[in-house]
This record gives C-alpha cells, structure tokens and sequence, in this order.
C-alpha cells in the first residue's frame, strides 16, 4: 500500500454511520515499539512533519467547533459520524505524540496548549463565519461541509503514505498504516454523504464548488504557521509522486457532482511550492 498501491479508492464505498459506530475504536498501537525511536530516530524532514499533522489532529476538535454552529448540527446522522470521527482523531494525535515523545520532544497537551494560543484570528472567527454562512446557505452548507471533509481526508491519507514511504522506518510506517485504514473509513463517509447531497441539490453544486475554489487550502494551513505548511507541501508532495498523488485526489474529486475541472489539490501544491 505505501508502494505505491491503491491509498485511493478508484470508487467510492457507501458507508452508513450504523456501519461505522460498529467500526470505530482507539488507535491499535500496544504491540508496537515506541522506544525504538531511540536508537533509530525519524530523519528531521519526516519530524517535522510529524510535529504538524499532531498539532492538527488534536484541531480536530476545533474544526469540529465550527461545524456545529451550522444547521448541520440538526442531522442526527451527520452529529454521530462527527463524534466519532473526532474520537479517532484523537487517538491519530496520541499515537504521534508518543513519536515525538520518544525523540525527546515535547508533545501531547503542551504542544496543544501552545499551538491554541498561537492561532490566527481567521482560525478564532471561524464559529461565526460557519454559522453566517449556515444562515444563509441552510441545508445546502452541510454538502459544502461533506465535500470539503472528503477532500481534506483524501490529501491526509495521501499525506501519510508518502510520509511512511520517506521515513524508511519500519515501525513508524505500520502506525501510519492503521491510521490510514481509519482514514480511509472516514473517506467513504464523507465522500459518500458529499455525493447524495450534491447530485440531489444543484443549489449545493454551485455553492460548493464556489466554497472550495474561493476558500480550501491544505488541512492546518489556516493554523500552522506558513514555513512548516511549505515543508510539509513540498516534502510530501513534491517531484512526479507528489504531483500524481495531487492528480489523483483531483480525479476523486472530480467525479463528485457539479464539481468537474476542480484542480484545487494540484493547484495548492504549487502555490506552497511556490
């Protein structure tokens, strides 16, 4: 799979949120060795990146902030997928902070305290930006929402096998695996609930599509700050590999409804690059 294999889907999977409470639990990380990191530490380029993606699953629970403001909130259906979809982000978090640990860094709720305190004031207005536009959108944000959710879970999953793949570390690049099964979970539930409400909504299409062509960037660019957004996009996806999985989320993307020649996945990748 970190070969190269099939990280994305070529179609998508239905996955109702009954199936997905019967699937959910903590991260599975007891059989695996976090003390050696010691001895055989992950290259800095590859830390760094660790350091970002566990500042931003531990976010997750602010992203989940914003949505709530919206009418999504009244979809039992969709407030159920989000509990737990932030449950095992969580655990995605945890899991990274036991890597940093290792390497004598700090992490869990010191790193997450202080990367709270530091956010942007665009990051602070997000509860009522969402809750403006849910005023004004109704039922038709919750696509943008689902849609938006699929494409940031794609570019994640994506993100983690190319980081697995350049660690060259065994032990570091199963943990990614599990997680990206996880991932992958969320994909399907997200990519499928996007496409329902898009193909039944051409009000949604339109909204969406303007929504991410004017507003999506990569996941924790509105957080991070600018420097380690750079490495992170240029290191993950950078050269042919880096350019054909942008092409490949695209093409996912692509297929969702009203949502055809959006090339925002390889667009984002040469701005940061840039």
């Amino acid at each position: 799979m970190i070969q190269g294999g099939p990280w994305i889907r070529t179609k998508a999977v239905q996955l109702t949120v009954d199936n997905y409470k019967a699937l959910v639990r903590p991260l599975d990380t007891a059989d695996l060795d976090f003390d050696i990191y010691r001895a055989h530490p992950l290259p800095e380029p590859v830390l760094r990146c660790v350091r970002y993606m566990h500042d931003i699953e531990h976010h997750t629970v602010c992203y989940l902030r914003d949505l709530l403001v919206t009418s999504a909130h009244r979809d039992p259906e969709i407030t159920t997928f989000l509990t737990f979809w932030s449950y095992e982000e969580y655990w995605h978090g945890e899991a990274l902070a036991r890597v940093l640990e290792a390497h004598g860094e700090p992490a869990g709720v010191v790193r997450i305290r202080r990367t709270r305190a530091s956010t942007s004031i665009k990051d602070r207005l997000a509860p009522m930006l969402h809750w403006a536009g849910s005023a004004v959108a109704g039922s038709s944000l919750t696509a943008v929402h689902m849609t938006w959710g699929a494409l940031n879970e794609w570019t994640t999953q994506a993100g983690y096998a190319r980081l697995a793949k350049l660690s060259e570390h065994p032990t570091f690049a199963e943990m990614l695996r599990r997680i990206m099964r996880q991932e992958g979970r969320h994909i399907d539930f997200y990519a499928s609930q996007a496409a329902a409400r898009l193909s039944a909504n051409p009000r949604a299409q339109r909204l969406t599509r303007m929504a991410l062509t004017r507003w999506w960037s990569p996941v924790g660019s509105d957080v991070m700050p600018g420097p380690e957004v750079r490495h992170l996009i240029t290191y993950l996806f950078g050269g042919a590999e880096g350019e054909d999985m942008a092409r490949r989320i695209d093409r996912r993307l692509q297929k969702l409804p009203g949502l055809d020649g959006l090339d925002l996945a390889l667009g984002a990748r040469t701005r940061f690059a840039a």
